[in-house]
């Protein structure tokens, strides 16, 4: 009986290992043949004109004070969220994944799951700018996860969609927030169509004088071929306002190899080709264009690891370097949750690694532009 235990137990391991080899030598393949929905695109209906005038079509906004979740904030944070400083418009992250045969290319608006998880994503996310401002997020008819995966013309037609609701949402958010300081964030794609916005709807405009900061995060950017359009220079360090922030994370060892080579596979903003440049890297820690951080100088990391326990802020465990990628390094993997992505990519948790330190920044390149 022990003898054929020990043949389960063995043959459960080889099992195991065969698997672990298959996903990293066919990784992306097979994550792509499950994540890339097999309908075919069929355009989306425009929102009716005045949708955004409805608060129900906000994750956050200032008149949403019950279970608004860009006021959230971790254990132990003390500066208490403000709503006379700022107006923050944050976009949120993919948060619709399907597989299969329930894959849509781009999400429902009554998908619940969805805009759940694009809840916590706000709250985690977004909640670390409410120092400085009232928070705005929209929900939005997002692309699917698998728009990414794909070469497919579905893809990008599914983020071209997504983005005709952000670019609503954001002309309804300037209507109602016709003067002050702006704060523009996002990430992943929530950045994207950020930068589209920035392109289309803040370069050259006058509503550009008027943007403190943005942080475009979990995407990436050319400092030489997509900045120049963008109108607005990267930060050089925390003091500067008037700028742009972002970065990638990776645990070591890296392997950013499929971000690079989609990056320069993708046309820039101002058609030069995006190989040989260089990606922006922020340093979240200190505020500055490149450079590096010791763990030490981390103000606080989000802990949300145990679900029966609060989120707690967790000081001096991760450190920061831009390698010369273009990809933020974060030294030794750190035990976040199971969200890490192949190549030791801590997409998911750009904004969780840094919070504090995404707080300080949002006050200090806020205060900066005030004194402007």
């Amino acid at each position: 009986m022990a003898r054929k235990f020990l043949y389960v137990v063995t043959g459960l391991i080889v099992l195991v290992i065969a698997a672990l080899l298959a996903y990293r030598i066919w990784g992306m393949q097979m994550i792509r043949a499950v994540m890339v929905p097999r309908e075919a695109f069929a355009q989306i209906e425009p929102l009716p004109a005045n949708a955004y005038d409805d608060p129900k079509m906000w994750i956050a906004r200032p008149d949403i004070v019950k279970d608004n979740p860009a006021l959230w904030t971790p254990e132990g944070v003390k500066d208490a969220p403000s709503a006379e400083k700022a107006t923050v418009f944050f976009i949120h992250p993919t948060s619709y994944i399907t597989t299969l045969g329930d894959a849509h290319w781009n999400m429902r608006l009554d998908d619940q799951e969805s805009l759940a998880t694009a809840r916590r994503f706000v709250q985690n996310q977004a909640s670390a700018f409410n120092a400085a401002g009232s928070v705005w997020a929209p929900r939005y008819r997002q692309a699917n996860y698998g728009a990414f995966l794909t070469d497919k013309p579905a893809g990008e037609q599914s983020l071209a969609a997504a983005y005709r609701d952000v670019a609503q949402a954001f002309a309804a958010f300037l209507k109602a927030n016709p003067e002050g300081p702006l704060i523009l964030a996002a990430h992943s794609q929530g950045s994207l169509h950020l930068l589209k916005l920035l392109r289309e709807q803040v370069a050259g405009k006058p509503v550009a004088d008027r943007i403190a900061a943005v942080y475009a995060v979990g995407w990436p950017i050319s400092v030489e071929a997509d900045l120049p359009a963008l109108g607005l220079p990267a930060c050089a360090r925390r003091q500067q306002s008037h700028c742009i922030v972002s970065w990638q994370s990776y645990a070591e060892p890296a392997d950013p190899s499929a971000v690079i080579e989609n990056f320069e596979r993708k046309p820039s903003f101002t058609g030069r080709p995006h190989k040989g440049t260089h990606m922006l890297c922020t340093n979240p820690i200190t505020g500055a264009f490149n450079g590096a951080a010791p763990a030490s100088a981390n103000r606080g990391t989000l802990d949300a690891r145990d679900a029966d326990k609060p989120t707690r802020l967790v000081p001096g465990i991760v450190p920061a370097r831009c390698d010369t990628s273009g990809v933020l390094m974060i030294g030794e993997p750190v035990d976040m949750g199971p969200f890490t992505l192949p190549g030791n990519n801590y997409h998911v948790y750009d904004y969780a690694l840094f919070w504090a330190d995404v707080r300080e920044d949002a006050k200090q390149r806020l205060a900066a532009f005030l004194k402007k």
